[in-house]
């Protein structure tokens, strides 16, 4: 998830998306590949709806995100429901300070509200790793750190909270999704420190190519979004271009980051055509090839 500090009470669906046109569907892949990181309770419609709308674009599976209790809660019982949906649970970087900070609308820079204490962080990692034992559950993520933001104070929680993900992912064998935002150097610390699990996935990869340099060195997957077409996003397209593609995956992080020429009008996971065509252009291969990179690599990393 790219852009909100806190997903609030997230096993609800809100009718994501700000009110524009949705896109029009594009041309389907001929190779079949997974929306390897979606928020299907942000988004608007029906579940039914959203998996039909992608599977006629050549989207097959989908990997429902869960970012808070609630929402972690809602992707397991949402992937229970689907057979082409999977789910990953966690709290997500910026929900740690939350929760141990007590502030209902998120952390903020400016300060805390009514403490919560690390009692109530363990409570809530407690679930997360009862849900990342369910067959289902075939990620835990997304985990990581956000110093875009979350400021000093709310690091400490985060850090914790991230060290914790890490044990869960191990314990039970399930790749770890990392969000990762202006805190590049401290996540490839941490994952050093506590030793990463067999599988770690870079959602909406955010580094430069020299970073991606060092997730190929250790095995890590590196996920791109829609933000690769963006204009201004010249040091992704310069590390999508370094980066192996037995390490690549694709995603939406839908309703976030519609790409382009759709900026600005609501995600979705039948859009992740666009994406993937885009890439193929960065990397210099043909379509075919780069979707079929792709769906061995996200089968690969989620045991589908």
């Amino acid at each position: 998830m790219a852009a909100t500090a806190s997903t609030g009470d997230s096993g609800k669906r809100n009718g994501g998306g700000d009110g524009k046109a949705a896109p029009p569907l594009p041309e389907p892949l001929r190779v079949p590949v997974a929306d390897s990181h979606t928020h299907l309770d942000m988004q608007s419609g029906t579940v039914e709806e959203a998996i039909a709308k992608a599977a006629s674009v050549g989207v097959g599976t989908l990997i429902q995100v869960g970012c808070d209790v609630s929402g972690a809660r809602w992707a397991a019982a949402t992937a229970a429901a689907h057979d082409s949906i999977w789910a990953t649970v966690a709290l997500h970087p910026n929900e740690a300070p939350r929760i141990v900070h007590g502030d209902p609308d998120g952390w903020s820079r400016q300060g805390a509200r009514e403490p919560g204490g690390d009692a109530a962080l363990d409570t809530a990692l407690e679930e997360i790793d009862a849900l990342a034992a369910l067959p289902q559950v075939r990620g835990v993520g997304e985990t990581g750190l956000d110093y875009f933001r979350t400021g000093p104070e709310g690091m400490a929680a985060q850090e914790r909270s991230f060290r914790r993900h890490i044990a869960i992912a191990k314990r039970h064998g399930k790749a770890l999704v990392i969000h990762d935002r202006e805190a590049h150097g401290d996540v490839l610390r941490v994952l050093e420190e506590e030793g990463a699990p067999g599988t770690v996935v870079f959602h909406c990869y955010s580094g430069d190519a020299e970073m991606a340099k060092v997730c190929a060195e250790h095995g890590y997957l590196m996920s791109f979004a829609g933000n690769i077409t963006f204009k201004n996003a010249q040091p992704l397209r310069d590390a999508l271009a370094v980066a192996p593609l037995d390490l690549l995956l694709v995603e939406t992080d839908a309703p976030f980051l519609t790409p382009a020429p759709y900026r600005g009008r609501p995600n979705a996971p039948y859009l992740i055509p666009v994406t993937l065509r885009a890439m193929a252009e960065v990397k210099g291969v043909d379509e075919d090839t780069l979707a079929e990179a792709v769906a061995t690599n996200t089968a690969r990393a989620f045991g589908l």
